[in-house]
């Protein structure tokens, strides 16, 4: 176990799951599941007897009409600590996690300072461990500083438990430097993965939307898809010659997608994830110059949107990642060109995928599950404790949601610290109601319990 989980296994407290539709990457089935003290899953069967179980004076919690399955998995969050915590801490960020259906997150190192060192990444650790409300993991950055200019330690950074580098908000621009990240990354243990963010700013500078029809009538600088697929092409190669591997992050034009498909399909260890708002929003959004709907990379056109839900239905793109990224209100508010580039995705991402793919036909509901909990946390590093089948004898960290359940997205209920969602207002399908951590509950009936 990590700390965290043994710190939660703590606290946990033998419960029953009663009646619901249990969906893992075994397959599905109606079944109750028990939850010994010991944080671990005691029992998965039906019409279960908690004292027949040894679990006397269990807690039953109602599952009728709700799907129980491993907890999600976000290997994309910024938390913000250290550094703005103005925007989010650990606290709340984790806080906003558990609600969402997360028992697992991925801190991005684009913080101040950036997670590029032993130190920093023990700091985020510790706050995981002494206030989050999931299994907070930390990322670290592949240069110092998140500069490009020359490697970060991440041996040091590797034998703290980091499994994933990235420079997340910055793409690797040095093409023999990357090289030499790679090569490094290979030898160290783990296995680790570096992520990219797949952006050639000489070719995005000064952009700040996708660069297109809606550009030249809002008259913003766009930024071009080649911008992302230039970058995408490069790594793969890179992958090829290093025989490392690469993992893409949010993945947003057509063209992108179609390099990672290819690669895949020559065996190439390269894997890829895409966002809520890369598959529920277009560019299109940016007419009314709301700020809320820049991000990067940029949201893109109809045609881009489909091409990522493709990618999400073959299994060309292997993760649903929220790129959670949340900004504080005055920052958020500055002219479009000015605004950071960010959006809120935790408490949102699950609903998102079972309304826009889920009841659509583009996935199955077993498909989304395995996007956003045993694949990332197979790319996470995290396959150990999390997105685990729901097995007897296997950690208890399990997310139960209602996925016929409709509610409205209101950002003033949001738990992150921030309030810049993309969906105010928009009607989703699919709540939240009990999240379970080494069997702590940190979520019941759709309420956060810290």
């Amino acid at each position: 176990m990590t700390d965290t989980q043994t710190r939660k296994a703590d606290v946990a407290q033998a419960l029953v799951i009663r009646g619901g539709r249990v969906i893992d990457r075994t397959g599905e089935r109606h079944v109750d599941v028990a939850v010994a003290e010991d944080g671990t899953i005691a029992a998965v069967g039906t019409d279960l007897d908690p004292a027949s179980l040894g679990l006397h004076g269990a807690t039953v919690l109602d599952a009728t009409g709700c799907v129980v399955a491993p907890g999600l998995v976000d290997i994309h969050t910024h938390l913000r600590e250290p550094g703005r915590e103005e925007a989010e801490t650990v606290e709340t960020g984790s806080r906003a996690a558990a609600l969402g259906g997360y028992t697992a997150v991925l801190a991005m190192p684009n913080t101040e300072p950036a997670i590029d060192s032993a130190a920093v990444v023990r700091q985020v650790l510790d706050a995981g461990r002494d206030a989050g409300l999931c299994d907070v993991r930390a990322s670290g950055a592949i240069t110092v500083g998140r500069r490009g200019e020359a490697l970060a330690p991440m041996g040091e950074m590797a034998a703290l438990g980091v499994r994933l580098f990235t420079d997340d908000g910055c793409g690797v621009q040095d093409d023999r430097l990357m090289r030499r990240a790679l090569e490094y990354a290979s030898g160290l243990p783990g296995p680790v993965t570096l992520a990219q963010h797949c952006e050639v700013e000489a070719l995005s500078e000064g952009g700040h939307m996708h660069e297109g029809e809606w550009s030249s009538r809002l008259g913003i600088p766009g930024i071009p898809p080649e911008a992302e697929e230039l970058m995408v092409f490069r790594d793969i190669a890179l992958a090829r010659l290093t025989g490392a591997k690469v993992h893409f992050q949010h993945l947003s034009t057509a063209g992108a997608v179609e390099l990672v498909r290819q690669a895949k399909a020559r065996g190439l260890p390269v894997t890829a994830e895409a966002t809520p708002h890369h598959f529920t929003l277009t560019h299109a959004e940016v007419a009314s110059y709301d700020p809320v709907f820049k991000v990067n990379p940029p949201l893109r056109t109809a045609d881009d949107v489909a091409a990522v839900k493709a990618g999400l239905a073959d299994g060309t793109i292997d993760a649903i990642a929220t790129d959670h990224a949340p900004h504080a209100q005055e920052l958020k508010e500055a002219p479009f060109d000015h605004a950071p580039c960010g959006m809120l995705g935790l408490e949102t991402a699950l609903a998102l995928a079972v309304t826009e793919l889920v009841e659509p036909g583009v996935l199955s509901l077993a498909d989304v599950l395995a996007a956003m909990s045993w694949r990332p946390a197979e790319i996470g590093g995290m396959a150990d404790t999390q997105g685990r089948p729901i097995a007897e004898g296997e950690p208890a960290n399990i997310v139960v949601f209602d996925p016929t359940e409709e509610w409205t997205v209101d950002p003033t209920q949001l738990a992150s610290r921030s309030r810049n969602t993309p969906y105010a207002g928009r009607t989703v399908r699919g709540k939240v109601r009990h999240t379970l951590l080494c069997g702590e509950p940190t979520v019941l009936d759709g309420k956060a319990q810290r």
